[in-house]
This record gives structure tokens, sequence and C-alpha cells, in this order.
């Protein structure tokens, strides 16, 4: 469980392939590794991968070919928002992000407002269901609170801090994004669609 408050932004460094996936070598930025073990989650871009080796300067993640085919930006070296999970009495200054991507967005919208910028993204055909105005989305990892919504698109506001402190300051009209929902709404649809 993370928070979708990026500790780091860190770098993809190397990409190998494994006969199910592939094998992510990370430069963590400014992420501490010094509590971290192997076995421990990660949310690299959003997404929850085991870490499978630690070594200094580098923390070690496989992706499995099913995770590779619902997210984007885990195939090739870049950057990337890191963030530990959660330990239990830990603040949670954004909101419940289970790092099980929901979908890849595109990005319609990002251009500057004052201070802040504005970004707006087409959500993947009936993801926009479970995005509500005032309601929490997590892009690339990053928890948002969501302005405005019409159909399968939102938009949301960046704030100055949060440019600086993740990669979505890279983004561009054209990009993809992996999404995350409110964790909520995905029990609310079950709860409400359930027919035993």
């Amino acid at each position: 469980m993370f928070s979708g408050i990026v500790e780091a932004v860190g770098r993809i460094k190397h990409v190998s392939t494994l006969e199910e996936g592939l094998r992510l070598s990370v430069a963590p930025g400014g992420l501490d590794l010094a509590d971290m073990k192997t076995g421990d989650s990660v949310a690299v871009n959003g997404v929850c991968l085991t870490v499978v080796a630690l070594a200094p300067g580098t923390l070690t993640v496989d992706v499995s070919r099913e995770t590779l085919s619902c997210t984007c930006g885990l195939d090739a070296p870049g950057e990337v928002n890191l963030e530990k999970a959660l330990r239990l009495g830990d603040r949670l200054g954004g909101h419940l992000v289970t790092g099980h991507v929901d979908g890849v967005g595109t990005v319609t919208r990002f251009e500057r407002a004052g201070e802040c910028h504005t970004l707006s993204v087409k959500a993947p055909p009936g993801l926009g269901r479970y995005i509500a105005r005032k309601g929490s989305i997590a892009v690339h990892g990053v928890s948002l609170t969501v302005n405005e919504v019409a159909g399968d698109e939102f938009t949301v506001n960046l704030i100055p801090f949060t440019l600086e402190a993740t990669t979505l300051k890279d983004l561009a009209p054209g990009a993809r994004v992996n999404l995350e929902v409110d964790l909520i709404a995905r029990y609310v649809e079950r709860l409400h669609s359930y027919q035993p």
C-alpha cells in the first residue's frame, strides 16, 4: 500500500529480458535504500513491484508480462517516480494507493496556469465511471485531486512542488501515463453490481 506521495525521482538504468517479463535496474535518486530489503514493495511510476536485489545505488525489480500489458514507462531507460510501501502508522499525505494500475491514459492538455499547470488526461474507455470531481486519482503514482471530469477525461491542477518532485513536469500532449482510480470506487461498483 502506498500514499501517492512520491519520495524520489529515480532512473531506470538498464532493462534486461526475462522469459516472462523484464528485469529493471533502477538508480534510486534520493530514495533512501538503508531500510529496504529484498522482498519489499516499491512503487515505480505507480506500479507496485517487488525488490529482487539491492546493491549500493541500485535496486532491481522484475516486471511480469501481465504488468507490462497494462502499464507504460517500464520497458526502457528513463526517469521514474519512486515511493516505498507504507508502514502501519505512517502519515497518509495523499490517498490509499495499491500500485495496481487500472489503465493507461493519454495526456490531452498540459499547460501553465499561473504558478501551476493544468493537466488533462483521457482515461481508457470505461474507466471514467470511477473518476469523480474532487475525488482522488494516481497519475504515474502521484496522488492528485480531480478538478473536473467529463466522460473519460479528467483535469487536475499541478502545484510547483509536485512538478519539482515528480516526473510529471516532463509531460506533453500525447504522453501516456499509468492511472489508478480511487480504491473505494472499485469496491462500491462491485457491491452495487454484484448478483450471486
